[in-house]
């Protein structure tokens, strides 16, 4: 799957010891370019943190797998990236933005002012 959108938080890198040795995550909040803007928070993990790095205002796109697991009766779910590319200023995810109607006349019907039987309602 895959999101584009501006980064708009870099929350603090969490280490620590598993069984598997050391390890080191780091989360990103992104925030949509849509007409209804979403903020999706997504992670890094080990060396993909160091592979693509990020910086607070960057324009992104996110590719990333979304896996659930249960822990202790609860469910917790984690957006992993495994790839990252940073948009250039001209291929903002803008462009694909859904624009509300606009009327090509200068009233709310779309009906043009030189329209004959203006007041000629059908009802």
């Amino acid at each position: 799957m895959e999101i584009s959108g501006k980064i708009i938080a870099v929350l603090p890198l969490q280490s620590g010891q598993g069984k598997n040795g050391l390890w080191r995550s780091q989360d990103y909040v992104l925030e949509t370019a849509d007409q209804y803007p979403k903020k999706v928070c997504f992670n890094l993990f080990n060396d993909k943190i160091d592979k693509f790095p990020m910086a607070l205002n960057e324009m992104v796109t996110v590719s990333f797998d979304i896996e659930s697991r249960e822990y202790s009766g609860r469910w917790y779910t984690t957006i992993r990236a495994w790839n990252v590319k940073k948009n250039t200023e001209g291929s903002t995810p803008e462009g694909n933005q859904a624009t509300p109607f606009q009327s090509s006349s200068n009233n709310s019907f779309g009906i043009s002012e030189d329209s004959e039987n203006i007041t000629d309602l059908p009802f």
